[in-house]
């Protein structure tokens, strides 16, 4: 059940709006000034809010500034209420972050209008946040994957180097011909394995794509860094 938050400090049209918002199956919250409707907002965490502009003490615009403020609250979708039809009020509203605007004197389908084009929006912008988290993990995992992948194969590559170095000390201080033929067929078995593995790094980054990555450690077939 969505929760709807109502800032307006003229109790008729407060308990009027809660009550179309009831009758509408939402969970309605109602405030009668901007700071109890601050206090309810952090405390409540609403799915969205609607507040008059022109309130005692403390208007909309100090309540959205607030809001916005705070990274608990900041997200909350914000619709204002307000008599005035002014383009620089709501230029100044828009540019503070309200998503709508409702012009008193407004009916029950504008208002519900009002809010289902907001939690729509909403919906949105949750279903793209949550594509591009799953999009970060996948990177994220390619990314381990690949960099455990080529730390294996520099390992791999040391080896032979190191072998063929030992080898060719070794080639430096034997004089018979057995011995020279021996360390000669180890250098070049290195200096093949060496082609070999840097042949492998070639294809494997051809191969290693995001995709394959996913199936590969869904069969523990490979294993990035944590």
């Amino acid at each position: 059940m969505k929760k709807v938050l109502v800032i307006e400090d003229e109790q008729i049209l407060r308990k009027n709006i809660l009550k179309i918002l009831k009758a509408e199956g939402f969970e309605s919250l109602g405030a009668a000034d901007g700071y109890e409707g601050i206090d309810l907002a952090r405390s409540e965490n609403p799915d969205l809010i609607v507040c008059d502009i022109m309130m005692p003490e403390l208007d909309g615009y100090g309540v959205l500034k607030t809001l916005q403020a705070d990274r608990e609250t900041a997200m909350i979708p914000f619709i204002f209420l307000t008599a005035k039809t002014d383009r620089a009020d709501m230029r100044q509203g828009i540019e503070l972050g309200a998503d709508d605007y409702l012009v008193k004197p407004f009916d029950a389908d504008e208002l519900l209008r009002a809010i289902e084009t907001r939690f729509k929006k909403q919906d949105l912008l949750l279903d793209r946040m949550a594509s591009l988290s799953d999009e970060l993990t996948r990177l994220q995992q390619f990314l381990n994957a690949k960099d455990g992948l080529m730390e294996n194969l520099d390992r791999e590559l040391r080896r032979p180097m190191s072998n063929i170095k030992v080898a060719l000390t070794m080639l430096q201080n034997k004089n018979t011909p057995e011995a020279r033929d021996r360390y000669l067929q180890i250098l070049e078995e290195e200096f093949s394995r060496e082609i070999s593995l840097l042949n492998q790094v070639s294809e494997m980054q051809k191969l290693l794509t995001p995709e394959n990555v996913n199936l590969l450690c869904q069969f523990n077939l490979l294993q990035g860094r944590s």
